[in-house]
């Protein structure tokens, strides 16, 4: 029946009237389209699209979109298009309006999931001879996805023409996929399974491993296997790749929600378990700048981010300074009731958030720099947002480096850091210092915040996501130590993402979790220990 089908399309041409042969032919392919079964719209697609006419992927554009429909009066199968309540009809064949009628007369051709698979092959093929090299390249992709053999030879004939070597190789890709899978000439099938070799693709070993398992062939048979097994192997180091970016992207916000609390913890020595909440108070302040913002002034919505890190570090900073001269001072030495008195401000902080904002979570958004990402056809995809993570930690531990090692208030952190007594008898006024190294830390989570903002959900429990891990990370790498919080949180970071696949996220994090036990058990003041004559708890 398919078959007839197309053969009447074609018979067409011979008894036409007064209209060219070519017109007639594009004519009863489109009309072909309004047939009663779905075999006989398969046949007429592949005869419209063997008509090489231009208009023919205007046709099936609109059939695969649902804007082909068909006059119930008398059958025409014309293109719509909504205007208020009623639907203009348009010929196909001249572009012309053929009536106004309302939605009622005009029905819609419809077509089921097959049939979209084939109209997205068959509409690659039409757009393989296009003249953008973007358009060309992506019809050979969907001409490979619809595998096809009745695209042949408009695939050959692109293949001949084409002269951009990137989109010649994957229409390269498709043809040699068509004729591996459907060819019966053994000499050209083990060149079709050479070529499929050369490309690191999941969905090249996939059809290797079809042929490899179905194929009668033993020739066919064998090569087919081994080239799967290296293109599996491409693969694996290509994953491995992936897999290190995600341990790397996870050990960077591991580092920025750390890398405060590197202050507050390991250079003051106070366990102060609101520091997620700083965390939380960032990406809330970054909320609330979008919101000013998208309502003032949106063109300016790829600023946001650029004004939000320095407004969350103020903002999370004064709360720090209020919360070390209201609290942590009347503690110092008594780090079980400093931990009490910080988790109970962790929770009236949460309760805070959710009165003024909603326990739900809020919308943040990404600029446009942070967008999209960066995608291979070996399954390796590097989003934009996590790449610019990776590079802001770095440079905020690059920051904080400097203003340690550079500056009059870093050497006097450092100094009451070592020895406190020895500190005052020089003059340095070692309340003030604590004060401002705990807003220092504080004001680096908000920081943090902002940048977690834009990969993870704003809600008042986003700084218990991370408290722990902080805390894992610093005693780690060692307290008090910038560098060891560095190597703390990428160890961490990658041993993670490269357990998860054998131990699943949670039983993986356990096992990092033993791991540190174990080894702060041989060097309990962690990878890199801080020297000095006295460290202070």
């Amino acid at each position: 029946m398919r078959w007839l089908v197309v053969l009447s399309v074609f018979i067409g041409l011979g008894f036409g009237s007064s209209t060219p042969a070519h017109a007639d032919e594009f004519s009863d392919a489109v009309q072909a389209l309004n047939a009663d079964n779905n075999t006989d719209k398969a046949a007429a697609i592949e005869a419209l699209s063997a008509t090489g006419d231009e208009r023919a992927a205007t046709v099936l554009s609109a059939l695969l979109n649902g804007t082909l429909f068909y006059r119930q009066s008398d059958g025409l199968v014309v293109l719509s298009k909504e205007s208020g309540n009623v639907t203009i009809l348009i010929d196909p064949s001249t572009m012309n309006e053929v009536a106004d009628v309302s939605g009622s007369e005009a029905k819609k051709i419809r077509i089921n999931n097959k049939l979209r698979g084939q109209l997205k092959g068959v509409l690659g093929a039409l757009t393989l001879l296009s003249k953008d090299a973007d358009k060309r390249q992506n019809a050979a992709d969907e001409v490979f996805k619809a595998n096809d053999p009745s695209m042949l030879p408009v695939l050959q004939k692109a293949i001949a023409r084409e002269s951009d070597p990137d989109v010649k190789g994957r229409m390269l890709r498709a043809q040699a996929a068509i004729i591996l899978e459907y060819s019966e000439d053994t000499a050209a099938r083990l060149k079709a399974a050479q070529t499929l070799g050369e490309f690191t693709d999941p969905d090249i070993s996939a059809l290797l491993g079809k042929i490899a398992n179905t194929s009668t062939d033993p020739e066919v048979k064998k090569l087919a296997k081994d080239m799967q097994d290296s293109v599996e192997g491409r693969l694996a180091a290509w994953s491995f790749l992936g897999n290190l970016f995600q341990g790397v992207s996870l050990g960077s916000v591991l580092l920025l929600a750390a890398v405060g609390l590197a202050i507050t913890f390991g250079v003051m020595g106070v366990i102060n378990m609101a520091h997620g909440e700083m965390v939380m108070l960032g990406a809330y302040t970054t909320f609330m700048v979008q919101d000013v913002i998208r309502t003032h002034f949106p063109a300016a919505f790829d600023w946001s981010l650029a004004i939000a890190v320095p407004a969350a570090f103020l903002v999370t900073g004064a709360v720090g300074i209020l919360v070390e001269r209201g609290i942590i001072r009347w503690l110092y030495g008594r780090p079980l009731e400093t931990l009490l008195a910080t988790w109970g401000l962790s929770l009236m902080l949460q309760q805070l958030i959710r009165t003024l904002f909603g326990p739900t979570n809020q919308e943040v958004g990404n600029p446009s720099w942070m967008s999209g990402a960066i995608e291979t056809s070996t399954g390796l995809v590097l989003t934009y947002n996590r790449i610019w993570i990776i590079v802001f930690s770095l440079a905020v531990l690059g920051m904080l480096a400097l203003v340690t090692r550079k500056t009059m208030f870093g050497l006097q952190m450092r100094a009451v850091t070592q020895n406190r007594a020895m500190a005052n008898s020089m003059g340095i006024r070692s309340g003030w210092v604590d004060a401002l190294t705990f807003a220092l830390g504080s004001g680096i989570a908000g920081m943090a915040g902002v940048a977690l903002s834009q990969i993870d959900n704003v809600s008042p429990n986003l700084g218990q996501t991370y408290i722990i891990d902080s805390f894992m990370v610093v005693v780690f790498g060692g307290v008090g130590n910038l560098w060891g919080t560095l190597v703390g949180a990428f160890s961490l970071g990658i041993v993670n993402k490269f357990l998860e696949p054998y131990a699943g996220a949670v039983l993986g994090k356990i096992f990092v979790l033993v791991g540190i036990i174990l080894f702060i058990q041989k060097r309990p003041r962690g990878l890199f220990a801080l020297k000095g004559r006295s460290v202070e708890g």
